[in-house]
C-alpha cells in the first residue's frame, strides 16, 4: 500500500469516527447511544428515540426512529398542530341562524361549553338572552360516541367520555360526598338516575354507570369521608336537550336542518387556555372536541375522519413516515407514528407557534406543570423539559423539547411500547437519560 493511499484511508476512518461520536456543536453522539446501550431497562422493550438539534437543524442521535410505535396521548400534538392550522384565536361555540321568530343553533365540538374548568359562557349566555324560540338541530355528528379502536370496558372510567356535537359540563358526571356524609351527583338533573343496589358489592366505595344508559348505581355502604368520582354519561339528544332546558330555564326544541352556509357563529373562549387543558394534563375529552371544532370551521358538519384525512394531505404530507392516526386522543392502539415524523411534527409546531415561552408554556412542564410535574426535578429552579407524555397499559412515551445547560435547543422523541414492568421504573430510566442530555451538553 502506498503512502498516499494509507494517509487517504486514515482521513478516512477519522471522518466516520467523527460523525459516529461528534456532533457539531459538542454534542457527543456516541456518549447518548452509550447511555441505551448499557441501560438495562431499555433493553427489555421496543424502544424508539430521536434528538434533534432545533438551531442547526441536525438529527443528533437515531434509535428505532424509522419504526412505527403506538403513541398513546403522543397523538395530541398531531391534533394541537391541525388546531392550530385550521381554528383561530378563539373556539367557535356554536353556529346559529334567525328564522323569522325561531334561532336554529347547531354545536360546533366546542369543549369548552359550561367545561368545570374552562367555562365556556358565551354560547350559554346567547342562547339565554335570545327572545326568540330555540331549536337544536341534531343533524351534524356523523361519527361514533366512541373512537375507533377505543377500549369499550372503559366506558365508566373519567378519561372516556363519549363524543358529541353539543358536550355540556365535559360529558362527565362527578359524583361526590356532601357535609352530611350523602352521595350527591353533579349535574343536579341526574340524580333521579342515582340509586344504591343490594346485589352490587365492590371492594371499595365505588359507583357505576350502566354501560347503555345512565343508571348509576351505589353499594349500601357508607361514603367515604373526601369521596370523589367521574363517570362520563350516555349521551343522547334528549339528555342533552334537558340539560340545556335545565340550564337555561327556558324551552329548546329538537330539529333535524342540515347546517346553513348562511349559519352565523358565536365564540366561547381563547383557542390558547384551550390546548393548554388538552396538552397539560392530558385530556381526552377536549382533544378530541377539538377535532370536531375543526371539521365544523371547514366542512360545516363534524366528522373526525374527514379533518384527520385533510390535515394528512395537506399540513402533513411531508413528514418522513406514513401515519396511521385515527382520533384526536390517543386512547386507541390504532394510532402508530414513528419518532422521527413526531421530530418534524414538533418543528412544525415551533414554526407555528414561533414564540418558545408561549409554547412553553402550553406544554407539561418538567418539575413544574402537567403531567411532567412530579416526574422531573427543575435545574436549582429552572425548567429544561417540556413534553407530551403519552400512557397506555405497556407503553410510555414523552415528545417535546428540552434546552441544555449550554443552551442548546433540542427536540426529542422518546417512545417504548410493550414493556411489562412498572411504568415508573420506564419513566425513571427516560428522565435519567434525558437529564444526563441537558447537564452534558
Amino acid at each position: 500500500m502506498s503512502k498516499t493511499t494509507f494517509v487517504f484511508l486514515l482521513m478516512i476512518c477519522g471522518l466516520l469516527l467523527f460523525n459516529d461520536t461528534v456532533y457539531g456543536g459538542g454534542i457527543k453522539k456516541r456518549k447518548i447511544k452509550k447511555q441505551f446501550k448499557h441501560s438495562q431497562i431499555m433493553r427489555d422493550h421496543f424502544t424508539g428515540f430521536a434528538l434533534y438539534d432545533l438551531d442547526d437543524q441536525k438529527m443528533i442521535y437515531e434509535l428505532n426512529a424509522d419504526k412505527h410505535f403506538i403513541p398513546a396521548s403522543n397523538t395530541k400534538l398531531f391534533t394541537f398542530y391541525t388546531c392550530l392550522k385550521m381554528l383561530g384565536d378563539s373556539i367557535p361555540a356554536l353556529r346559529y341562524e334567525m328564522r323569522h321568530d325561531s334561532l336554529v343553533f347547531w354545536g360546533t365540538g366546542d369543549p369548552s361549553f359550561l367545561h368545570s374548568d374552562l367555562r365556556g359562557i358565551n354560547g350559554l349566555k346567547f342562547l339565554a338572552q335570545s327572545n326568540k324560540k330555540l331549536y337544536y338541530s341534531t343533524k351534524g355528528y356523523t361519527n361514533e360516541f366512541f373512537g375507533t379502536g377505543w377500549a369499550w370496558d372503559d366506558y365508566n372510567d373519567y378519561y372516556q367520555a363519549e363524543i358529541t356535537d353539543l358536550p355540556v359540563e365535559d360529558n362527565v358526571a362527578l359524583l361526590y360526598v356532601d357535609a352530611n356524609s350523602n352521595l350527591q351527583i353533579k349535574p343536579s338533573y341526574l340524580k333521579r338516575f342515582l340509586n344504591s343496589d343490594t346485589s352490587y358489592h365492590p371492594t371499595r366505595f365505588k359507583v357505576k354507570r350502566d354501560f347503555s344508559h345512565n343508571s348509576f348505581i351505589y353499594p349500601v355502604m357508607p361514603v367515604p369521608p373526601g369521596f370523589r368520582q367521574e363517570i362520563p354519561w350516555k349521551t343522547s339528544t334528549e339528555l342533552t336537550l334537558e340539560l340545556l332546558r335545565d340550564t337555561l330555564r327556558k324551552s329548546v326544541w329538537p330539529v333535524n336542518i342540515a347546517l346553513s352556509a348562511a349559519a352565523k357563529t358565536i365564540y366561547n373562549i381563547n383557542a390558547r387556555a384551550v390546548y393548554q387543558r388538552m396538552l397539560q394534563p392530558s385530556d381526552n375529552f377536549i382533544a378530541e372536541q377539538l377535532l370536531l371544532a375543526c371539521s365544523s370551521v371547514k366542512f360545516n358538519t363534524l366528522n373526525t375522519d374527514s379533518v384527520i384525512s385533510y390535515s394528512k394531505a395537506h399540513f402533513l404530507n411531508d413528514l418522513p413516515d406514513e401515519l396511521q392516526w385515527v382520533d384526536g386522543s390517543g386512547l386507541s392502539r390504532m394510532n402508530l407514528f414513528t419518532p422521527r415524523s413526531i421530530i418534524a411534527l414538533l418543528q412544525k409546531i415551533k414554526n407555528e407557534v414561533k414564540n418558545d415561552s408561549l409554547l412553553y408554556s402550553m406544554m407539561p412542564a418538567g418539575g413544574a406543570t402537567g403531567t411532567l410535574k412530579n416526574a422531573y426535578k427543575t435545574d436549582n429552579g429552572q425548567v429544561f423539559v417540556w413534553a407530551k407524555t403519552g400512557s397506555l397499559s405497556n407503553n410510555y412515551n414523552q415528545s417535546g423539547y428540552i434546552v441544555t445547560r449550554k443552551g442548546k435547543r433540542l427536540a426529542f422523541s422518546f417512545m417504548n411500547n410493550n414493556f411489562t414492568g412498572p411504568v415508573k421504573e420506564i419513566r425513571d430510566e427516560m428522565v435519567r437519560i434525558m437529564t444526563y442530555i441537558h447537564e452534558e451538553f
